[in-house]
């Protein structure tokens, strides 16, 4: 599967993610963002990929309007209207020893192929088009050029070239390429409303000490050096080291650590863990893109972009 479509097809979720995080923990970023954001607050903040994967349209994104569902949709009825494609097909009906002959058979079995052709296809057919205009041959354009090969080489065919018909072949090829869009699809959308929850974790203010004082101010404006003041029960907003105070923390939605850590002074902890018994006065060290989640969402979205060797290798093939 092509991972550069679907990267793109989440291009705008990503931005979004992004924005979040650095608003809450980088303050340069928000105090740039926030006059920006106020010009533009009554326009749509999800024109692209939402969470319950209905439509996505990253415009410029060889993706565009494709979402998990119509994936699955595609790959539902394209499977059903195989099943009378394959008991149409001459070739298989000598496998299976049996014959399923009627006048207009042939051109029954076009018309319902041109349906799962241009209907289930239609997404490898739109990304070549795609791929071709920006110049970025890949799997898109080697699946729309088998499927396409296939029906008009049938088509023409039915309507009198000498040749077999390669109706089933098509028919199957654009079910197992939707299923695996699907299932694939399926699951960078998990993986990035997983960094959705993640970068929800940090809060959006947090205790400044200052002179002897507490001030709450939003978790944007801390820098390295300021003392902050968690009380129990709440999320630590930021990384740091503590300086006073004794608590377990909760780690679990970060670490995987089911249990409370111990955490006293001198003790590192981690932005977006939860401060469970005790008063902790943390030292930040650690803002922005320097935080552990920060890193963590990161190295998730690079892992999202990677290709593999063999797609490496079937993109180079398509060029």
């Amino acid at each position: 599967m092509n991972h550069k479509n679907h990267n793109q097809h989440n291009q705008h979720s990503d931005m979004k993610m992004n924005m979040d995080m650095d608003m809450k923990m980088d303050p340069s970023f928000a105090k740039t963002m926030a006059g920006k954001h106020s010009a533009r607050e009554n326009h749509s903040e999800h024109n692209g990929y939402n969470p319950e994967g209905k439509q996505a349209s990253d415009g410029a994104g060889k993706h565009a309007g494709h979402s998990t569902a119509m994936f699955k949709k595609r790959f539902y009825i394209s499977l059903i209207l195989t099943v009378p494609v394959l008991a149409l097909s001459p070739l298989i009906q000598h496998f299976l020893n049996f014959s399923l002959t009627f006048a207009g058979d042939k051109y029954l079995l076009f018309l319902i192929s041109s349906v799962i052709f241009f209907y289930g296809g239609w997404p490898f057919l739109n990304g070549a088009k795609n791929e071709i205009k920006s110049r970025a041959i890949g799997m898109m354009t080697l699946i729309s050029l088998a499927i396409s090969v296939a029906y008009f080489y049938s088509f023409a065919v039915v309507f009198g070239l000498a040749g077999e018909i390669f109706f089933w072949e098509l028919a199957t090829l654009i079910d197992i390429m939707l299923l695996g869009h699907w299932i694939e699809m399926k699951s960078v959308m998990g993986a990035s409303m997983a960094l959705e929850k993640l970068s929800a974790l940090i809060p959006d203010n947090a205790h400044l000490l200052k002179n002897k004082d507490t001030v709450e101010i939003k978790t944007s404006e801390l820098k390295d050096g300021d003392i902050i003041l968690v009380k129990p029960g709440e999320k630590i907003p930021t990384d740091g080291i503590i300086l006073d105070g004794e608590s377990f923390v909760n780690e679990s939605m970060l670490t995987g650590e089911a249990k409370p850590v111990s955490k006293a002074k001198g003790s590192k902890v981690i932005g977006g863990s939860i401060n469970e018994d005790g008063s902790l006065q943390i030292e930040v060290r650690g803002v922005g893109g320097n935080s552990y989640l920060s890193k963590v969402i990161n190295l998730v979205k690079q892992a999202q972009a990677s290709k593999s060797k063999t797609q490496a290798l079937a993109d180079k093939a398509a060029f």
